[in-house]
């Protein structure tokens, strides 16, 4: 009964991680790290203050098409340098003289020819000057581009998460493989030290000879070593997912979940239309047609209009005489540039045929990617499928070979190698099972089917 026990115990031990319903908490548990992670990742907050950049670029972009108000004032001290003369005296004095013969009177003094400097001297002039560009563009593409340059970064900011989530995914699956083998290794164990119980049994009762007893030492300190191997293999893997989700490296990580079989609905069905690579070669082809409409916009001319209001006068006098108001509009057309304008457009075009000649080629790779995850997905599968068949085998095998041992009518070898069998097939089933669910979180990541809030 003891015995039967020991196998029961096993058996579920080495079983009960691998083969449970998943349930909607352990869901939640990776969804809540997958969430923890993303929100904790440097690289992608560093994203996002690019992302926080191209949002204020692009109000930038806007406010361009709005009114701007400046403040200009100048002051001038001059002296010497050019003059005008104003012959004053040789117009007036010959009138004034007569005046003054007429009246009787020196009421009309004589006036002396003047030279005026050219560079005006103690002058101020301060205006405020409205401007608003009516026709521009150069501001129209402009605004479109950085607005793609948001989408752009957008989608790169998806992009990092995408790949996190696969990360984060394939580690907590090696986590869960590692202390499943952690599980099985002490399962096993118990069924070696069982084995050395009955082995020391039979010596006693001289059914068994003193090798059967050393092989079975030799075991149980052959699966202690394979135990401490798994627990150093379960901390590594433990330290790595704590590693991506920014978090001390010995945190414990809560394991609420059993997983069953992956879901395998239209696995093969799903392509890379929705991969954020694409998505980041179609903005920037988006970008670059704009860019080549920026490399054109010189054929159309450039209209502003301003307004000043301002105040200028000698000797710093502020009066009515001195305020002044002065609206115009310009006109501003590129009409000849030796060919610049024309290079421009030449090298918009080349950049617009290589990122075509890029956005065929990624597609190829991605679509190579997604063929090779679905194969690799495949085999998992054949390989989970053997692996139970095996350890169902393996467990009756072994439970078969155990009475017959324990009744003298079998050697101990082939216990042991029925031993050795049930192991490895629990080890194997272990394995294929996270390997699925890697291969599926691969295949995942490579058709974008994960939603990302």
């Amino acid at each position: 009964m003891r015995l039967n026990k020991f196998i029961i115990r096993a058996a579920y031990a080495g079983t009960c991680g691998l083969l449970l319903t998943t349930t909607s908490k352990a869901q939640s548990s990776l969804d809540n790290y997958i969430e923890q992670g993303i929100a904790s990742n440097k690289s992608i907050q560093q994203q996002g203050f690019i992302l926080e950049k191209n949002i204020y670029a692009l109000k930038e972009a806007k406010s361009l098409f709005l009114p701007s108000v400046t403040f200009n004032t100048s002051y001038t001290k001059a002296q010497g340098g050019r003059t005008i003369g104003l012959p004053l005296g040789d117009l007036l004095n010959n009138v004034y003289s007569s005046l003054n013969q007429l009246t009787g009177s020196h009421a009309f003094p004589q006036v002396a020819n003047q030279k005026v400097l050219l560079n005006p001297d103690n002058f101020y002039d301060a205006h405020f000057r409205t401007s608003l560009p009516l026709l521009n563009a150069e501001l129209n593409y402009n605004k479109r581009i950085k607005s793609q340059q948001l989408d752009l970064q957008k989608e790169e900011i998806l992009l990092y998460k995408r790949e996190l989530v696969k990360e984060i995914k394939t580690a907590y699956y090696q986590y869960l493989k590692a202390m499943n083998a952690v599980a099985i290794y002490q399962s096993s164990l118990e069924l070696v030290n069982e084995g050395l119980r009955v082995n020391n049994a039979l010596l006693k009762n001289e059914k068994a000879n003193r090798t059967a007893v050393l092989r079975s030492e030799n075991e149980v300190s052959r699966i202690n070593a394979s135990l401490t191997s798994a627990i150093a293999s379960k901390e590594s893997a433990k330290n790595y997912f704590n590693f991506l989700l920014n978090k001390t490296l010995t945190d414990s990580i809560i394991i609420d979940v059993s997983f069953s079989l992956p879901p395998t609905q239209n696995l093969s069905d799903q392509g890379v239309d929705k991969r954020e690579e694409l998505a980041k070669l179609t903005t920037a082809a988006a970008i670059n047609n704009n860019v080549t409409g920026l490399a054109k916009s010189y054929l159309t001319p450039k209209i502003s209009t301003f307004l000043d209001l301002g105040s200028q006068e000698f000797d710093w006098k502020f009066n009515s005489d001195s305020r002044y108001y002065l609206f115009g509009v310009s006109l501003e057309w590129n009409l000849f540039s030796f060919g610049r304008n024309t290079y421009k457009i030449k090298q918009a075009v080349a950049d617009q045929k290589s990122i075509a000649a890029q956005t065929d080629y990624v597609k190829i790779q991605l679509q190579t990617e997604l063929s090779v995850r679905q194969h690799e997905w495949e085999s998992s599968l054949a390989q989970y499928q053997a692996a139970v068949t095996q350890q169902r085998t393996a467990q009756t095998y072994y439970g078969d070979e155990m009475k017959l041992y324990k009744e003298g009518l079998a050697i101990y070898i082939e216990l042991l190698d029925a031993q050795n069998q049930l192991i490895n097939a629990r080890l194997q089933t272990n394995i294929s099972l996270y390997d699925m669910w890697i291969a599926h979180a691969a295949i995942e990541r490579a058709t974008a089917g994960f939603i990302i809030q």
